[in-house]
């Protein structure tokens, strides 16, 4: 079929496309993915934020805090905006070159790599974004040594030069991977903090505050250490009469932000939690609104006590207290004789019934009794009593 198969062909050859068929990068891919997680967990919870009846702006408030605070920390370990910097150049596209190009050139440092964009002002074909890592000390350098071999445009090249060299002095790419890997690792610790602190505040509220204190302390030793370990010599790329200055990005700004809120809100919750026990609450508790609630539990045991307490105090009679009640108890001679009393007593564990102690059953009292009677018989016998002689007449 002639004019179908040889469609786009010239002179029998294959098919030649006349544009450029790749595209530039539009966006960092694991940063859209882990937005989209969280944006996504929130959006269910608005959904079903209006079906809550109770405690409802403490539960809006911790949610909003909690993905906040949890997206700032994903995000900005993936994200490329800790110390940004761009200009507008004229500079030539290859070395040995005399053309020159109008084009934007942005940096762009991560805690673990660096992003060099290059687009131009007046053609859509300069349109590059090359990514640099630094994961080992001899990353960069190989990486751009790949980079040359490649081809990739001159100024791309100059900002990675500035990055890859390590001697007399200009090792701003070290010490920009000492303070990403500082960052990197109060970021984890202040993740599995922040994990810890969600479980903490379904479970006991008052340990979850202070957890997210100390996430809030983490985030911003996060921030305060990576801008102490930045170059004290600040990177300025010089190229062709324009010059790149660097500033804080807002990867930077986001945690320290995250981390002010953070800490705020935990101490104010800590402080309430002790002035007020037990009045923070969600509705994300665990056995919320049921009987096993904490509150009901709690306010069951108070009633107890009191009610064993009130029958303690009508059961005693009212007696000095503290030192001086054990004072009176000893010097009492009702407590003396109740001790004395105690001491004389004997124990019958078998509930053996003793015998009655009457005069009458013991043999000893008997034999008595019938001698005094023999003894006053013989007395009225014998020795009858005289009559008077007057009384016989």
């Amino acid at each position: 079929m002639r004019g179908w198969f040889d469609a786009f062909r010239y002179d029998g050859g294959p098919t030649l496309y006349n544009f450029n068929n790749r595209t530039a990068v539009t966006g960092d891919v694991t940063l859209i993915t882990f937005l989209a997680i969280f944006c996504t967990l929130y959006v269910a919870f608005l959904i079903v934020f209006p079906g809550i009846r109770k405690e409802r702006f403490t539960t809006f408030f911790f949610v909003t805090l909690s993905l906040f605070v949890g997206g700032t920390i994903v995000v900005t370990m993936v994200g490329s905006a800790w110390h940004v910097g761009c200009t507008a150049i004229s500079s030539t596209y290859r070395a040995f070159s005399r053309e020159k190009v109008n084009a934007s050139l942005g940096v762009h440092i991560g805690l673990r790599h660096v992003n060099v964009t290059l687009q131009g002002n007046l053609s859509s074909d300069i349109d590059f974004n090359e990514q640099f890592m630094w994961l080992t000390s001899d990353k960069m350098g190989t990486t751009f040594k790949k980079a040359i071999r490649r081809g990739l445009p001159y100024p791309i090249l100059t900002v990675a030069e500035y990055f890859s060299l390590g001697q007399e002095g200009l090792s701003w790419g070290g010490q920009y991977r000492a303070a990403g890997y500082f960052g990197s690792v109060m970021l984890w610790a202040s993740l599995g903090t922040w994990l810890l602190m969600n479980l903490m505040i379904l479970v006991v509220p008052r340990y979850g505050a202070l957890l997210m204190t100390f996430c809030g302390i983490l985030l911003l030793a996060t921030a305060c250490g990576y801008f102490g370990m930045l170059p004290e010599a600040p990177l300025i790329i010089h190229l062709e009469g324009s010059a790149i200055y660097f500033h804080l990005g807002w990867c930077f700004w986001l945690v320290f932000i995250a981390g002010s809120i953070c800490l705020f809100t935990g101490v104010i919750i800590t402080i309430i939690e002790i002035v007020y026990p037990h009045s923070f609450s969600t509705i994300l508790e665990v056995n919320y609104d049921t009987p096993y609630d904490r509150h009901i539990i709690i306010e069951d045991s108070h009633g107890k006590r009191f009610q064993k307490k009130r029958s303690s105090n009508n059961s005693k009679l009212e007696e000095p207290s503290g030192f001086s009640s054990r004072i009176l108890r000893r010097l009492s001679s009702k407590t003396r004789e109740e001790k004395e009393s105690g001491k004389q007593r004997i124990d019958n564990p078998a509930f053996e019934l003793s015998t009655p102690k009457s005069s009458w059953r013991y043999p000893y009292q008997i034999e008595q009794t019938a001698t005094c009677h023999r003894n006053f018989l013989s007395n009225s016998v014998l020795k009858p009593s005289k009559v008077p002689e007057d009384s016989l007449w």
